[in-house]
């Protein structure tokens, strides 16, 4: 992976992401306990469904946030730095799609 030594596009929003991160991981930790406790199925699954929305939430934030600052700059430069930098936001954004 190409990583900048600029700070990256999410730089502004670290504690929003964190915090949205943080949530996910109790939610997951209350599915696994879901588990544990055997809690029926399909009130597990909407927990899933749930914490699978958070995570696709920071997954967008990032990526908005990649394309507004890390392309946005590469584009400027163009060249095959341009190139990369878009080759690797759709790459992102084929993954997030299949997911």
């Amino acid at each position: 992976m190409n990583h900048d030594v600029t700070p990256h596009g999410y730089v502004n929003n670290k504690d929003e992401l964190l915090k949205r991160l943080r949530r996910a991981e109790g939610q997951v930790r209350g599915i696994q306990r879901m588990v544990d406790e055997d809690v029926y199925c399909i009130d597990i699954l909407t927990q899933v469904s749930a914490a699978t929305k958070a995570l696709e939430t920071v997954a967008l934030q990032l990526l908005d946030d990649h394309l507004s600052h890390c392309v946005a700059a590469a584009t400027r430069e163009g060249g095959d730095v341009a190139d990369a930098k878009i080759k690797e936001a759709s790459a992102a954004i084929a993954r997030l799609v299949r997911s």
